[in-house]
């Protein structure tokens, strides 16, 4: 095949395009300018897709002998996904940009053009496995090892994007044979530092970039009650499962320490409680999609697993789609689940789909 590989400057997609060369496949490697910062330069771990990256994703590729280019997507990057993760903060959600920029980046515009350039499909270092089901589908499912498991990330994939994309990676046990593995072919990123943080706020501090680009204005902290219990400098500051910076003055009637349980754009206001509140009983989203077949009658409740964080461990529960929304009742309760998290469905390894969540049901009622 025709392999256009997406390579960031790292260890992994460096050793995803090895490998899909030593496949025999007809390889050209490209890295996606997303910056419009072009001088920016990475601090360790911090940050990517930076102009040392770009540097070396071509050392590798010359060294794979294959062509490489850098393509300029950093407009499609300020619109679908910096642009995005400004409104999602404003509305009081919270986003996971990585999630939406392989919805929005690699996996669609990045998609879009390889095919149109005859490119048969689009290899990328992610960990995580596509299967070929009974009926001859795709199917997204976990990678051979859960510690690097990346599908969380790539639950927004349809199936007419895995007919298209290709993950050499899914089936390697550990990160250290991969690296191994990068150092006997002598491609000197064999120890580089893995990126981690938002990309475009590389020295990690959300809040201040947020408050250069969003207005705060002072309004109340309330109890699950209604009452005022202080004053916030603006609600768009806080997250749901936050704990300090609320600086209440005073403890609670039962002294235990209080965390943001609901934050509220429109009336400027932030919602606090005992952490036993955070449990989330049920939860529900738009923005469905399903990663291959989806289920035979989404408006009956199916048994699966859900995951709301990258790194957080999946939980029972039963799902349906009901009124457009996918509702998941969970069988164990989730800690600190915000509205604008993502919500992938698993059954067993397989992820079965997504959606944005939109609200949440605490487990705990109020007053109890």
């Amino acid at each position: 095949m025709k392999v256009l590989a997406a390579m960031s400057g790292g260890v992994d997609s460096a050793v995803a395009a090895a490998r899909a060369v030593d496949a025999g496949h007809e390889v050209v490697g490209v890295h996606l300018a997303l910056s419009r910062q072009r001088g920016t330069l990475r601090t360790g771990s911090r940050g990517c897709c930076t102009i040392e990256d770009a540097m070396d994703a071509r050392r590798a590729a010359n060294l794979l002998g294959i062509p490489f280019y850098v393509w300029d997507f950093s407009e499609r990057f300020a619109e679908d996904v910096v642009e995005d993760f400004v409104a999602e903060y404003s509305a009081g959600r919270t986003p996971n940009p990585c999630l939406r920029c392989n919805e929005k980046i690699k996996f669609a515009a990045l998609m879009e053009k390889a095919l149109a350039l005859g490119f048969d499909a689009v290899a990328t270092g992610h960990y995580a496995d596509i299967r070929i089901a009974p009926d001859g589908s795709r199917e997204l499912h976990r990678a051979a090892t859960w510690a690097k498991d990346q599908s969380y990330v790539l639950g927004v994939l349809t199936a007419s994007q895995l007919e298209h994309a290709m993950f050499p990676l899914g089936d390697t046990p550990s990160k250290n044979l991969v690296r191994a593995e990068a150092a006997a072919r002598g491609l000197t990123v064999a120890q580089k530092p893995d990126s981690h943080d938002i990309c475009f706020i590389p020295d990690g501090d959300t809040r201040g970039w947020l408050s250069e680009r969003v207005a705060l204005a002072e309004g109340a902290i309330l109890d699950r009650s209604g009452e005022r219990v202080g004053t916030h400098p603006g609600a768009l500051a806080f997250t749901v499962g936050q704990r300090k910076g609320l600086d209440i003055g005073f403890p609670a009637a039962d002294g235990k320490p209080r965390y943001v349980l609901e934050v509220r754009p429109k009336t400027n206001e932030v919602v606090v409680g005992p952490r036993e509140a955070l449990a989330i009983g049920q939860l529900a989203g738009s923005r469905i999609s399903w990663a291959g077949m989806p289920p035979a009658d989404p408006a009956t409740a199916f048994d699966c697993e859900v995951q709301v964080r990258a790194h957080g461990d999946p939980v029972p529960a039963s799902a349906r789609v009901a009124d457009g929304d996918l509702v998941v009742t969970l069988r164990e309760p989730l800690d600190g689940v915000a509205p604008g998290q993502s919500a992938v469905i698993y059954v067993g390894t397989r992820v079965l789909g997504q959606c944005t969540i939109d609200r949440t049901v605490s487990a705990v009622p109020a007053g109890v």
